[in-house]
């Protein structure tokens, strides 16, 4: 019996695992991302698909501590000066999206004819977003990092710490005979408890968790750092949960406390493999949660409020956005991103049922109206990303070219351009910069480069930025069909100036010689080159050979584009490569034993 028993739970890790295998890959392929997949596949084996699960409240239990992991690893982004910034989009604009969040949809639920503390704990569980949608939908995009990614994490920090004083009033609202025994438990005890667990949790990070992590560390047993990592996770976690506070927002602060350690980064390897899993069957636990019965019971209702929440929760979102400086694409991407409902809506439904504030039934129903809107939001971000029109982008605090002088103009200022440009200011050349990434300028203006606003391909821009009296232009963009163009238009309106270009790859560096160009450098092969050189010094070949060699491939390699110039390609693959089998680079080392047969005619590195 123990055996089959064992069998069973077997059997149902084996299909958690192959949906999500199996589903994700689909769902991603076909550009629906895999937070459908994985709530298409819970869908698919839960108790009203398949059945091969019969709770998934259980399963949702466990999966929520891929939310705690996640917000951990975001926590070690978060040093506490960083964090100390954030201050006035954690309070300001969260507590703004809020109130105007849960004003606006209290009264949906009015409309739908609830009554009003049931319309109030409705809404105030819609407007607990979704943390683990949301961030990994940010993931995904690599947004977290930016700008609109930090304030997108800013109102989500405050909505985790938002469900501690909805619990609270929920236990307030509570009718006498729902908890007999509250009068006697004293809530300011509650409080107490909860600024311990909160105390004890600042004490352990600030003077215990390094010194910990240093002895562990000496010790030079991985597994126990990574247990050690999980203890602190999980640690943080339950001691919050005992102070009835979010154990999410506990692996938050202990990510803030290790922010600053030197052991930050391995503590994130060791839990990035743990929060993927489980964040991954979260959702699949999301998706066998929702009651297809009750669905199909309330349909006109469940359908109708998600619709309505969902769409007054944008307005809302997209309202406070612009009121707070937020350019129309942020706002109207943050709106639809946190259109949703979220996971601490369960808690709340669950905390109010108990209490008797709402029944079974409309518990359900909310519950479900919740699953849905999340189910959505996958579908509605690629509906914004298909089908909305371009929008302008902000130039907030970024200043466009008006009559620049420059000596150069340096034309985008990525990876390429920003090296190209210590050559020429170190010597104390006039450089005029200008590029079309926003975020890319705001950075750059944080290390003291003036860049400014504008495209190389238009004309106008061109003249604005100084192109008429420049000695010479660089074209560093990393986009060959925009380099392409620019370098024609510059050839053709300003004939005075030298005029240099970044390649893509031979192909890309043909056109550009052909548009008139005056220096084209391939933007791998000189470093390629480089390695290469260094790789044969490595293995022992003497530097003045390594060099030579080098400078024999650069030799054939410029013989060859000459010919592809004017259509001898053939002839210059034969010149690059006719003699590449003739004299050994290495010498082969001494054997001191019988080489076997494979070693013999083995191929030497030759060139």
């Amino acid at each position: 019996m123990a055996a089959e028993a064992q069998g069973s739970e077997l059997v149902k890790v084996v299909v958690l695992l192959a949906a999500g295998v199996v589903a994700v890959p689909i769902f991603k392929r076909i550009g629906l991302g895999s937070v459908l997949g994985y709530l298409a596949a819970g869908l698919l084996i839960g108790p009203f698909g398949l059945g091969f699960f019969t709770d998934s409240q259980a399963i949702l239990h466990v999966a929520e501590l891929g939310v705690v992991m996640f917000l951990f690893i975001i926590g070690l982004e978060m040093r506490p000066s960083h964090l100390w910034s954030l201050r006035r989009e954690i309070f300001g604009l969260g507590t703004a999206q809020i109130a105007l969040c849960s004003l606006a949809m209290t009264g949906v639920g009015l409309t739908f004819g609830l009554p009003l503390m049931v319309a109030f704990i409705g809404a105030m569980g819609f407007v607990l977003t979704s943390t683990a949608i949301v961030m990994q939908i940010l993931g995904e995009r690599s947004d977290l990092a930016l700008p609109r990614g930090q304030r997108i994490v800013s109102i989500l920090l405050f909505e985790d710490l938002l469900i501690v004083p909805l619990l609270a009033l929920v236990a307030l609202m509570a009718p006498p005979e729902a908890n007999p025994s509250a009068a006697a438990h004293s809530r300011w005890a509650d409080i107490g408890i909860a600024l311990a667990s909160l105390a004890t949790l600042l004490a352990a990070g600030i003077w215990l968790l390094n010194p910990l992590f240093r002895v562990l560390a000496a010790a030079k047993a991985r597994e126990v750092m990574t247990a050690a990592a999980l203890l602190v996770v999980l640690g943080a976690a339950l001691l919050m949960q005992i102070g009835g506070l979010s154990m999410a927002m506990g692996a938050f602060l202990a990510g803030v406390l290790l922010s600053e350690s030197t052991f930050r980064h391995q503590l994130e390897a060791d839990i990035e493999p743990f929060r993927g899993i489980l964040l991954g069957l979260f959702f699949l636990s999301v998706g066998m949660s929702l009651n297809l019965t009750v669905v199909a019971a309330n349909w006109p209702m469940i359908v109708g409020g998600v619709l309505a929440l969902m769409l007054v929760k944008s307005l809302c979102i997209y309202i406070v956005a612009r009121l707070m400086k937020s350019c129309h694409t942020e706002a109207l991407d943050r709106a639809v991103l946190m259109a949703q409902g979220g996971e601490f809506a369960f808690v709340l439904f669950s905390a109010a049922a108990n209490a008797r504030l709402i029944d079974a039934a409309v518990s359900a129903n909310l519950t479900a109206i919740v699953v849905l809107s999340m189910a959505l939001t996958p579908l509605a971000i690629i509906a914004l990303r298909k089908f909305s029109p371009k929008m302008a982008l902000s130039l907030e605090g970024v200043d466009e070219p008006n009559d620049l002088s420059g000596s150069v103009l340096l034309i985008g200022f990525g990876r390429f351009g920003q090296v190209v440009s210590q050559s020429l200011l170190a010597r104390g050349v006039e450089v005029a910069i200008i590029d079309t990434d926003v975020e890319m300028i705001e950075s750059a203006q944080t290390f003291g480069f003036k860049v400014y606003y504008g495209d190389g391909t238009r004309l106008d821009v061109l003249r604005a930025s100084g192109a008429g009296n420049a000695q010479l232009i660089a074209i560093c963009i990393d986009d060959r069909a925009a380099a392409t163009v620019t370098a024609q238009l510059i050839r053709h309106e300003f004939p005075q100036a030298r005029l240099l270009a970044r390649s893509f790859d031979r192909e890309h560096a043909l056109e550009l010689v052909h548009a008139g160009v005056d220096l084209q450098v391939r933007e791998t092969f000189e470093s390629a080159m480089r390695f290469g050189e260094a790789a044969l010094v490595e293995l022992g070949v003497s530097a003045d050979d390594a060099a030579e060699v080098v400078a024999d491939i650069r030799r054939r390699d410029a013989e060859r584009f000459e010919l592809e110039l004017v259509g001898g390609v053939r002839a210059g693959v034969s010149l690059l490569y006719g003699n590449m089998q003739q004299t050994p680079l290495i010498a082969p080392k001494p054997r001191s034993k019988q080489p076997r047969e494979d070693e013999e005619h083995a191929p030497g590195i030759s060139a």
